[in-house]
């Protein structure tokens, strides 16, 4: 499921090329994804401009004249701008049909993703209101992750996966941010040091931006907006590569599930 990376390096390919356009029309061709797609979206966003892409977590928020567009791509869920003569694919679901003879369209092969329409403020939406902080944020210390995992005995990486807590960070960055920080993804939450809190801070800050300057990364479905996948996944320390040695002391690399997810690490150093 796309990250934090993949979502944002998608909105920043969409600011630009929706951004002031206008919606002249939609086209809906199925309906069923993770919840149906509402017919009177083709009333209520004809004539509707658009004056920003924004993110939060890891929704995507068109924000209209009378309204916003709340966009989640699921598992493998994709959107592309191109022209709105361009031939229809077997899971292209909608067409944002714009002013300047472009489309926004929506694929979706698995449709888990879902196309949402709101007239009040988007983070109170029901799925957004109880969303945790963006860890590219200031906001995101030391002392925020250990007075929020004090008297936790969850496993760490489960903790920062916690879209309560946390959003945007998924396995692979989990991963990623535990061994930068030198922590073991199983150590309860509640037990680590607020100094050792906020080396793993700073390791989810670096991990994250280093995504995103790479555009994210691409282990199968996951595509940047101009179709081209993106390029983090060579730069991964541990995701992925169990029995590979480690990149710090050479001890072949473990793996083991947390919360039913697969988790990699050094058991030297991680502890």
């Amino acid at each position: 499921m796309p990250e934090l990376p993949e979502v944002e390096t998608i909105r920043r390919y969409l600011e630009p090329r929706l951004a002031s356009r206008c919606i002249d029309r939609v086209v809906i061709r199925h309906t069923g994804l993770r919840w149906p797609v509402s017919p009177t979206l083709r009333r209520k966003l004809a004539g509707q401009a658009i004056h920003a892409v924004e993110r939060r977590a890891k929704y995507l928020l068109l924000r209209c004249t009378s309204g916003t567009l709340i966009l989640h791509l699921g598992m493998t869920g994709r959107v592309l701008v191109a022209p709105a003569a361009t031939p229809v694919l077997k899971h292209d679901h909608l067409d944002l049909v714009l002013s300047d003879g472009n489309s926004l369209r929506f694929n979706d092969s698995r449709r888990f993703g879902c196309v949402l329409w709101t007239t009040q403020d988007p983070r109170q939406h029901p799925l957004l209101s109880s969303l945790g902080i963006e860890p590219l944020e200031a906001n995101l210390t030391g002392t925020y992750l250990h007075h929020r995992a004090a008297g936790r005995s969850v496993a760490v990486k489960n903790f920062i996966m916690n879209q309560r807590i946390l959003v945007g960070v998924g396995n692979i960055y989990a991963s990623e941010a535990l061994f930068v920080a030198g922590i073991h993804p199983a150590r309860a939450a509640g037990g680590i040091s607020e100094k050792r809190n906020e080396r793993l801070a700073n390791g989810i800050s670096q991990v994250l931006h280093q995504a995103l300057q790479a555009g994210g990364t691409t282990l199968r479905d996951y595509r940047q907006g101009d179709g081209n996948p993106g390029g983090f996944q060579v730069a991964l320390k541990v995701y992925g590569r169990a029995g590979e040695p480690c990149a710090a002391c050479n001890r072949p690399l473990q793996h083991l599930r947390i919360g039913q997810r697969s988790t990699f690490f050094c058991s030297k150093c991680q502890r």
